[in-house]
């Protein structure tokens, strides 16, 4: 009950990461846990209750619900993560033939 994402987080300032992260998914921190190598922040989004980890050796990213009713939640976030990926990707492309030869 995970959904698992790439990002370019450096460890020691995870919290500038999970701060803009958090804010651009709207949601609400709770409380924050870290350790040697991984973080785990817990966050609302709209009353449901998430986990936000991220691992230092495998350098990985996710986010977590621990009732499988949330994992709807979790569903809407993915789409909420991707669009905010792809979205900034496709203003930046370049331009297609016809339009750099005007």
């Amino acid at each position: 009950m995970n959904l698992q994402f790439q990002a370019d987080i450096d460890f020691e300032q995870f919290d500038l990461f999970a701060d803009v992260f958090i804010q651009s998914i709207d949601c609400r921190l709770i409380e924050k846990h870290w350790g040697a190598d991984r973080h785990q922040w817990l966050i609302n989004f709209e009353g449901c209750y998430i986990s936000l980890n991220y691992e230092f050796y495998g350098d990985c990213c996710w986010l977590s619900v621990e009732q499988a009713s949330d994992m709807e939640t979790l569903r809407f976030l993915s789409g909420l993560i991707q669009n905010a990926i792809v979205e900034p990707l496709a203003e930046t492309s370049p331009p297609d033939a016809e339009s750099a030869n005007e």
